[in-house]
Formats: C-alpha cells, sequence, structure tokens
C-alpha cells in the first residue's frame, strides 16, 4: 500500500500524505473482511468540547457539499428570500425530482432569471425512476435537475437582493462569494488555508474536520431569530428537500427528528443532534458507503440518543440479490 503501511487486515491507521488516518470500517462478504476504510473522524459533545478524534481531524479537508448549510447561511444574509422548502434546497443536495425541479424554477421566476442564469452543468436527476422517465420522453440533461442546482438559484437570488451582478456569482472574489468564505470562517473557528472549485463549479474552502464539526454544531444549537438557526429549522422540517425520495440524508433525518444530516462527495458526512452531539466524517478513499455507519457509531460513542437507527447502522452487503454480509463500523 502507498506509504509503507501495512495492508488492510493488519494495520489500524495509514499514512497519506501528512495524515495518518484511522482504520474506520469493514467490508464483511460471507464471513470474510473484503474490504475496510479508512479515514477520520471529529466527534463533539454537546458542550463543543472534542470529544472523539481519529484520523487526521486537525488537516485541511473539502466539505464539498456538506458546506451547503453555510453557504445557504451566506445567502440569508445576503437579503436572499429563502424560507421552508426554498431554504431546505439551498442548503441541500437535491435528488432532482419534478417537485425538487419546479421549486427551482419557481425560485428562479421570482428573481425574474430564467434556468440560462444557472451556472451548474447540465445533469440527469439522481432519482432513478425521474431519469428514466425523462429519458423515456426524450429529454436531456439540464442545470435544474442538477443535484446542486437549489443551492445555485439561492446564490442569484441572494445576488439579486444584494443588487450584485449574477454573471459572475461563482468567481471567488464576488461580494456572495467572500461572504460564503467568512461565514465559513466565523462558524468553524478557523481560517480557510485552500480554495478549490467545488463539482458544479462554486468555490469551496478547505477547513479541518474539526472545524467543520465545529460550524455544523453552530447551525444545531443556533438561536431563535438567526440565519444559522433559519437553516437548521428548514432542514428539519423539509428534509425531502434536502436529499430526496431513499436519500440518506433524508431517511436519517427523518429517523433522527431535530438533526442535521448532510453528506458530501468524496466521502464526507455530517450530523448533529438538537443537543449538540456532533460528528464530521472524511473517508479518505472517497466511498461514500460506510459513512452513515460509520457517523451513527461515533454519535453512540459521544452518548446521543440514535433510537430508531437501527437499519442504518450498517450496510448489507448482496450476493445473489440477497444480504450475505454487511459494512459496519470499526470497534
Amino acid at each position: 500500500m502507498p506509504d509503507g503501511s501495512a495492508g488492510p487486515g493488519h494495520s489500524s491507521m495509514i499514512k497519506k500524505g501528512n495524515g495518518m488516518y484511522a482504520r474506520l470500517a469493514e467490508v464483511l462478504r460471507s464471513g470474510f473482511t473484503e474490504s475496510v476504510h479508512f479515514g477520520s473522524v471529529a466527534g463533539l459533545a454537546p458542550d463543543g468540547t472534542l470529544a472523539l478524534s481519529r484520523g487526521a481531524v486537525d488537516e485541511p479537508m473539502l466539505p464539498r457539499s456538506s458546506a451547503k448549510p453555510f453557504q445557504a447561511v451566506a445567502c440569508l444574509a445576503s437579503g436572499a428570500a429563502l424560507y421552508g422548502s426554498r431554504l431546505a434546497i439551498a442548503a441541500g443536495s437535491h435528488t432532482g425530482e419534478d417537485f425538487h425541479a419546479t421549486l427551482v424554477g419557481k425560485m428562479l421566476e421570482e428573481a425574474a432569471l430564467g434556468p440560462d442564469a444557472l451556472r451548474c452543468p447540465a445533469d440527469w436527476p439522481e432519482d432513478e425512476p425521474t431519469r428514466h422517465a425523462l429519458i423515456r420522453a426524450g429529454e436531456d440533461r439540464t442545470p435544474v435537475r442538477m443535484n446542486c442546482s437549489g443551492k445555485h438559484a439561492a446564490m442569484l437570488l441572494a445576488c439579486v437582493a444584494s443588487g450584485w451582478e449574477t454573471a459572475s456569482y461563482l468567481t471567488i472574489s464576488h461580494p456572495l462569494q467572500r461572504r460564503v468564505r467568512s461565514v465559513i470562517q466565523r462558524l468553524s473557528g478557523e481560517k480557510s488555508t485552500h480554495t478549490a472549485v467545488d463539482g458544479c463549479g462554486a468555490p469551496l474552502f478547505a477547513l479541518s474536520l474539526t472545524g467543520l464539526a465545529r460550524a455544523v454544531r453552530a447551525l444545531a444549537t443556533a438561536a431563535q431569530d438567526t440565519p444559522e438557526r433559519a437553516v437548521a429549522d428548514a432542514m428539519r422540517s423539509f428534509p425531502e428537500y434536502v436529499g430526496g425520495s431513499g436519500h440518506l440524508n433524508t431517511e436519517l433525518m427523518r429517523a433522527l427528528p431535530g438533526s442535521i444530516v448532510k453528506g458530501g462527495a468524496e466521502g464526507v458526512l455530517v450530523a448533529a443532534t438538537p443537543r449538540g452531539h456532533t460528528v464530521a466524517v472524511k473517508v479518505i478513499d472517497g466511498g461514500p458507503r460506510a459513512t452513515s455507519a460509520i457517523a451513527l457509531a461515533a454519535l453512540a460513542e459521544l452518548g446521543a440518543d440514535l433510537t430508531g437507527t437501527e437499519a442504518f447502522t450498517t450496510v448489507p452487503i448482496l450476493g445473489g440479490g440477497r444480504p450475505v454480509g454487511e459494512i459496519h463500523a470499526s470497534h
């Protein structure tokens, strides 16, 4: 394996670059350990102290779509008329179902903008039945169906409300993106040391996994009448707009009422309970399949009440269409 580490069956840590990453999950097939996932987990107690630390929790990482709730906070602070399902889809990664596309279209219409104002790439819906229906109807990929279109529509609403230029809303020097950076740095308590470009084209600000956990906890425990609380409450009330039918974000929030759950590409997941138990997960191979099991195991270790989440603590491994094993968090 890279960097001279031991094979996955023998090591509890692996070195990659400047970080040491912990063994977080195993994939068992018919009683055989087929694969393992390494990465990092940062867990905060309700009082905000770092109570669980595995792997490189202080190394810079890219939060990917787990940063969307903070981008939604910046849009609200910039005057965007976001509330209810509109605010939830701004903070979400929707599956491109018809009700998602309809809402994004309405948001753009209210800002006197059309779908061509979106700067996210055209894409098929992640929801498989919707995707198949569009293909059968002879339709093509569109930006509105892309899972980040709610965030992009919210950014455009913020630009219109603040009188900012809309065509360049994704440039790092744009006032909106400067505000996003400021919000992330304030909520995380640390300065972002690297700027990247996310898959949807928006600027992406690196922070540590511990900083990401602090920022998510700040949303989950925010005071009334703050943009942070508004985003958290919208996600809690409209989880189907944070994900979609059968989506992990949506189903975990329904199983844990009052909690916030938001995944991101490349093996990122954050979760926070109403009391402030918070975990941030980064799987270093970029695979998302174990993130829910890892996050729930970490929340349990922090003492959170996980009643109702039993179906998410392991992920089934299939053979011939039936379960023959599972993915579970390392002990």
